[in-house]
């Protein structure tokens, strides 16, 4: 059997046509950057935002065509409707709030925030959405969105996580998952969960290692899909795991999500912080707030000597907090077992409940969520930062 490859893909997508086109997707040049991975394809078809809705037969007709052909085990395609500058947003899908309940804590979803929030189509059955984000890659952002959601479910509510970073994602390695997660129907995605939290990362659609080298309209696509096409069911909070940076991923988060709240993560030296002002810079551009930031790395205690050693410097964080007044959430040791549990696929909070460790996690958790509970209806949602 021949080699499934993009020209095949083209050849096949020039056979469709919309209901009103009088040329294929592929001449009039609707078809985005096809990307092929492990027998599955993907790829989004571009159109005018105003006719998305009624152009969904059109990309239901790509779909089963590419599905067709020999080799393929599956596809995944997508609208991409590029807004032109100034146009009205489509009115958004209502959201329903999650039932009431009771652990000991108040798990009622955050009310509609006012302004340009209320544009932003909430996420059914979610009532509060933060996003964890780091002004540069290396600093432990996704060990620390990880453990902040085992800490906000050992706190006593119901979380999801959504792997955020199409380039590097890393979810599957730090929660131990393999496997793909099953689609049901209206291509709705069930997604993957262990210790007990929902998971969607891209990590489960592609093989580790692949390169995904998808331009900004396929990215914002995936995004979308994994957030709104996903059976989540009702979670009190989903914890969106950011690409380092303020690219692409950062800003489709940012303008079409109703987000909570944003975690800022960075280590002491100034470096990290001159990165991580840049990502709150951004966020205050786009009317995100941000619900603290966390010192990780910030002190390394010996295990032989039981010796601390500032190794990036101390108190970073805490200096910026206070400068720019965002609450300070707490400092994150640099111990070698949360480097060991997270690369075991079973983090810290899960394997080592009761150490020090956890500690920090369960009290940042705990100021995580009153600050998402105290900016319900008067503040915007926010994005966390490693």
């Amino acid at each position: 059997m021949a080699e499934l490859t993009r020209d095949m893909v083209l050849e096949a997508l020039g056979r469709v046509r919309g209901p009103d086109l009088d040329r294929s997707i592929v001449e009039l040049k609707m078809v985005s950057d096809i990307f092929i991975s492990d027998g599955k394809v993907y790829f989004s078809i571009n159109v005018p935002a105003e006719r998305a809705q009624e152009l969904e037969p059109l990309r239901q007709a790509a779909e089963r065509t590419v599905k067709a052909l020999a080799g393929v085990k599956g596809a995944v395609v997508s609208l991409t409707a590029e807004r032109k500058q100034g146009s009205a947003p489509p009115p958004p899908r209502p959201s329903a709030a999650a039932p009431a309940h009771s652990h000991g804590h108040s798990h009622a979803p955050a009310a509609a925030p006012s302004g340009t929030q209320r544009s932003k189509a909430g996420v059914p059955g979610i009532g509060a959405i933060i996003a964890v984000a780091s002004g540069k890659g290396g600093v432990g952002k996704s060990t620390t969105a990880v453990n902040l959601a085992l800490a906000l479910k050992a706190n006593g509510l119901r979380v999801g996580i959504l792997d955020a970073d199409v380039y590097g994602p890393s979810m599957p390695r730090l929660l131990g998952i393999t496997g793909r997660p099953q689609q049901i129907e209206n291509r709705i995605i069930v997604p993957m969960e262990n210790f007990g939290i929902k998971v969607m990362s891209m990590g489960f659609l592609v093989d580790e290692g692949t390169a995904m080298i998808w331009r900004g309209p396929m990215v914002q696509s995936a995004l979308m899909q994994m957030l709104r096409e996903v059976a989540w069911g009702d979670l009190d909070v989903l914890v969106v795991d950011m690409p380092p940076g303020t690219g692409d991923a950062q800003l489709t988060m940012a303008q079409q999500v109703p987000l909570s709240g944003a975690v800022i993560v960075s280590t002491p030296q100034d470096l990290a912080l001159i990165d991580a002002r840049k990502g709150l810079n951004m966020f205050n551009k786009v009317e995100v707030p941000v619900l603290g930031i966390i010192e990780n790395m910030s002190y390394f205690i010996a295990p032989d000597t039981g010796n601390r050693y500032d190794i990036f410097g101390h108190g970073g964080a805490r200096a910026e907090a206070e400068t720019i007044g965002v609450p300070f959430l707490g400092e994150v040791p640099l111990t070698i077992s949360i480097r060991e549990n997270s690369d075991a696929g079973t983090p810290v909070v899960v394997a080592e409940p009761d150490s020090p460790q956890t500690a920090v996690y369960l009290s940042i958790a705990e100021k995580v969520w009153a600050e998402v509970k105290a900016r319900s209806g008067r503040a915007a949602p926010a994005i966390v930062f490693e």
